[in-house]
């Protein structure tokens, strides 16, 4: 086995020597970063060299014909080992060790390509899947392709045949998502950098098209953190690979936008979202490369400002250095110096219209009201659906989410229709209303009784009665309001319920796992009331204190409602729960502090 030279296996222990003394700044605690600690361009390349070069030696271990699993990990894998290869100050510059791993990978990555040059990973023969597996891998093969050294000319001329193989495929292939025909231009702008072809052009400029949709806060259709940042990163490739400047402004107003959606923490919050990630909130780092390039771009010191914040994270290391490098050199802007900056201002209140979410920050202290689930209410990727109409964080003590929940007919939570502003008061509201059936008109029976099969006018299920041609009868109203103040930090929650009296009322609240409740009461299946007085929520020595609480009943099962419950899913999430109760007519005011 050839063994690292050792000039470059000294270097790299010294930049490991240096690299406690680089992770200083992650000290700092994210609320009220200061930017006084900018990383310089020096210290980030090293501490990606630094890493990168530590994925390699794991990689070296463990990669072997017969161990790997085909995923998208597989082109992060190829673009790692690729990087250290290349980079002069690596320990594994032009190391046989790394070319020996690449040919396995290239082995399994053409064993792995269909006919039709897609490959399968989560979708079969999916166009989208092949194109975000090209992102990665078109970045390597350019750095590749730009050393050619005579020891990787079989790899660059094998990853070549796979390249254009799914190149053919997107350049025909269909997509599923809104997000999936921006990641197929990316990749097909990628390919097109390393082997130019017209047809790569014509395809990206069809599916430009369409147009890039927009809406006036800065949403892309999916409103998800998730794939926002996949399609900034799309428009920033094919702006940036075939000079197509105009596709940054959608890029500037989703950044700019996405800064309000920053938690203390880096969390995002996710309340609007269409996807998957309404229910899972996701870390900003998925948006680290679009700030910083941009923050060059336009020396934008707002998006340095985040860009830097993003480098004080713990997490930084894992989730942007593991992977960076390969980006790095195959974009040398990204390795420019960010603008002067300030540190991102923590006080505001934005009210984002067009999918009904207010954010509020004060120093370390965030709120957010949501009220913009899209009606009908259906369970279904690409609908916003979630219950979560209210959280609440102090640092470490983290409200995640409060929902409100009645026995009206087993419709479960209550989701507002829109937010409304009234001075500096946010109101959510909805009435609901459910009817009986009566006969159906003379005219519109058969003798067999075969109607069709259609959902009630409420909502909550599908029979074969053909409802919509009913008349109703005996309809009962509940009418629910849900006021919201915030002053200093604090925040005011007055509710009120009513129309048909005698409902059970739930409201249900959920901290973050792993904190201390105080000031609650345990039932024997272990479910938490706050029955009077207030509760404190404590975590890692920062507390909410929250109430006051009221119960009128202790049945706190089948929330959701009829949707889920009839088909045994449930909403529940990990936490720490405390529940408050009470029966229509309900008013009660609850504060957070």
């Amino acid at each position: 086995m050839t063994k690292i030279k050792r000039d470059a296996f000294l270097k790299m222990g010294a930049l490991v020597l240096l690299a406690p003394f680089s992770n200083n700044f992650l000290a700092q605690a994210a609320v009220g970063h200061s930017s006084k600690h900018i990383l310089s361009n020096n210290e980030l390349m090293q501490r990606l060299l630094i890493a990168n070069d530590k994925q390699v030696a794991d990689l070296i271990k463990n990669i072997g014909p017969d161990e790997i699993k085909f995923a998208r990990k597989i082109g992060y894998d190829f673009a790692n080992l690729s990087a250290s290869y290349c980079y002069p100050d690596s320990a594994y510059y032009h190391s046989p060790l790394v070319v020996s791993k690449l040919e396995i990978l290239l082995e399994v990555l053409e064993r792995f390509q269909t006919a039709d040059g897609t490959v399968n990973i989560g979708n079969l023969e999916s166009p989208p899947d092949t194109a975000f597996l090209i992102e990665i891998l078109s970045a390597a093969t350019y750095l590749l392709i730009k050393d050619n050294s005579p020891e990787i000319r079989k790899i660059n001329d094998g990853i070549k045949g796979f390249m254009l193989r799914a190149g053919d495929a997107l350049t025909t292939g269909g997509v599923h998502t809104p997000n999936h025909r921006w990641v197929v231009s990316a990749a097909l702008a990628g390919i097109n950098k390393i082997y130019p072809n017209k047809k790569y052009v014509a395809r990206i400029d069809d599916w430009l098209g369409e147009g890039v949709y927009m809406d006036s806060d800065g949403h892309y259709p999916e409103r998800s953190g998730i794939y926002s940042g996949v399609e900034t990163n799309a428009f920033i490739t094919i702006g940036r690979l075939l000079n197509r400047p105009a596709l940054y402004e959608s890029v500037r107003k989703n950044l700019t936008m996405t800064y309000y959606y920053i938690e203390p923490n880096g969390e995002m919050v996710t309340n609007d979202s269409r996807r998957q990630d309404q229910y899972a909130p996701k870390s900003v780092m998925n948006f680290y490369l679009q700030y910083r390039f941009m923050a060059i771009h336009d020396k934008n010191p707002t998006f340095a400002a985040v860009a830097s914040f993003i480098e004080s994270l713990p997490e930084f290391e894992e989730a942007v250095l593991a992977t960076g490098l390969f980006h790095f050199m195959e974009d040398p802007l990204l390795q420019q110096s960010l603008p002067s900056h300030d540190a991102l201002t923590n006080n505001y209140e934005k009210l984002f219209t067009t999918s009904s979410l207010l954010r509020i920050r004060k120093g370390s202290t965030s709120a957010t009201l949501f009220g913009g689930a899209d009606w009908p209410i259906t369970i279904a990727s690409g609908r916003s659906n979630s219950p979560n109409f209210f959280a609440y964080r102090k640092v470490n003590a983290v409200l995640k989410y409060a929902r409100l929940s009645t026995a009206f007919f087993s419709m479960g939570y209550f989701y507002s229709e829109g937010i409304r502003k009234n001075g500096t008061k946010y109101i959510l509201h909805k009435k609901l209303e459910i009817p009986y059936y009566q006969p159906l008109p003379k005219n519109l029976r058969n003798s067999k009784g075969d109607y069709k099969l259609s959902p009630s006018v409420d909502g909550r299920f599908w029979n074969k009665m053909d409802f919509k041609n009913r008349p109703v009868s005996n309809v009962k109203t509940q009418d629910t309001t849900i006021t919201f103040s915030e002053s200093n930090g604090a925040v005011e929650l007055n509710f009120s319920v009513t129309g048909l009296p005698g409902v059970a009322v739930t409201i249900e609240l959920c901290f973050e796992q792993g904190g201390k409740l105080s000031g609650v009461s345990t039932e024997k299946d272990g479910s938490q009331f706050l029955e009077n007085g207030y509760g404190k929520y404590e975590m890692d020595g920062d507390t909410i204190e929250f109430g006051p609480g009221t119960v009128a009943d202790k049945s706190v099962a089948n929330l959701e409602g009829e949707k889920y419950s009839s088909h045994f899913g449930s909403l529940k999430t990990k936490g720490e729960y405390v529940y408050l109760t009470g029966i229509t007519p309900f008013t009660h005011t609850l504060k957070f502090s």
